[in-house]
């Protein structure tokens, strides 16, 4: 006899940052901190119900997720262009957008659902500076346009994520993968596909030291 299903996962409050991540919400979102307090509700409630994100995340939306990645900001030139890979719950694309109101950014997401998740969220936050693309990377280039900078969280092994990242860089700029512990040996598996490439450096890099108890690590790949 077949046993019911799992319910559905219910909607939760939004965690409050604790005060070192309060601080570091500040300094990274300024007079948009309570926009990045809206998305993180919308993470807490919407994004699970919808399945972006599980449920047991929501303790450490603000550490692991949202802080984790606006700090990559400080890496993003000014008035860049930048495509986000995988967008997802808008990690990182959102967060930047949030942390730098002047990055032109496009959020690049294969499925359909939470393309509408996106679309809605960056509706309600009137985030002028983003648009939400429907595609895979692969197949976006000329959609996406020209672009300064790829950002990619959580999409695949260092390897795999080249051959749909830089395409969209068109042989000039910066990709930059968020990724953890095992960063280097990623680099070490990618280095055929590297040359392939025609990258130019590569490079792992830590940022966020002075704000986050666990700094966020990023592989830059430059073209």
């Amino acid at each position: 006899m077949a046993g019911d299903p799992r319910p559905s996962p219910t909607a939760q409050e939004p965690p409050l940052p604790d005060p070192q991540e309060r601080l570091a919400a500040e300094r990274l979102f300024g007079d948009r901190l309570a926009l990045a307090e809206r998305y993180v509700a919308h993470l807490a409630s919407s994004g699970i119900v919808r399945g972006l994100i599980g449920p047991r995340e929501v303790p450490r939306l603000w550490s692991r997720h949202v802080l984790n990645c606006a700090v990559v900001e400080e890496l993003l030139p000014q008035d860049a262009r930048v495509a986000d890979v995988g967008s997802g719950a808008g990690l990182p694309g959102l967060c930047l957008a949030l942390a730098r109101p002047d990055l032109r950014l496009t959020l690049i997401e294969p499925l359909e659902r939470r393309v509408q998740w996106l679309d809605e969220v960056v509706a309600d936050l009137g985030l002028t500076n983003v648009r939400v693309l429907r595609a895979r990377a692969e197949q976006a280039k000329d959609e996406v346009g020209e672009v300064d900078v790829v950002t990619a969280r959580a999409v695949s092994a260092l390897v795999g994520l080249l051959d749909i990242t830089l395409p969209l860089l068109r042989g000039t700029g910066e990709l930059l993968a968020l990724k953890g512990r095992s960063a280097a040996q990623e680099i070490e598996k990618a280095q055929k596909k590297l040359a392939r490439h025609g990258a130019r450096s590569t490079e792992v890099l830590t940022v966020g030291d002075a704000l986050l108890a666990e700094p966020t690590t990023v592989v830059r790949v430059r073209l």
